[in-house]
């Protein structure tokens, strides 16, 4: 697991994001997307428990978690996180090519805040991070 997080004091709040995705090159194009919405990315990982580690250690803002990963699937994370009451708040986009309307439907059951489509474009992606960051900071 890769992890670059830190506090940062009395700095104003930058987004904390957690991106899980067994292909690196997906990995790669998802933390851009993210960085281009002025988050951070805490963990980068390549399966469902890692990422699930990630998101209990680091309680980031949102997850970003591919359906279909080994050990874990993105479902079972959403869960998960969404069935742990100090992680109920962390926003969760579910990525998967897989977006017929029963894969939806079970991604939303799960507790995924959005489910989004693999392949996708980068500005779309980002425009949903952006999104759901926005989202999520209001809350605060």
């Amino acid at each position: 697991m890769t992890v670059v997080a830190e506090q940062l004091g009395d700095a104003p709040h930058v987004p904390l994001v957690v991106i899980a995705d067994d292909d690196a090159d997906i990995r790669r194009l998802v933390e851009v997307a993210a960085g281009r919405a002025g988050a951070i990315v805490g963990a980068n990982v390549a399966d469902g428990l890692a990422a699930l580690e990630a998101i209990r250690e680091l309680r980031p803002d949102l997850a970003i978690l591919d359906v279909s990963m080994p050990g874990m699937d993105g479902l079972d994370v959403c869960r998960a996180v969404r069935a742990e009451d100090g992680m109920r708040g962390t926003k969760i986009l579910l990525l998967s090519a897989a977006v017929h309307p029963e894969a939806i439907k079970a991604g939303r059951l799960a507790g995924a805040d959005l489910y989004g489509q693999k392949p996708f474009r980068l500005k779309v992606l980002q425009e949903q991070i952006l999104g759901l960051l926005s989202i999520q900071l209001s809350a605060r």
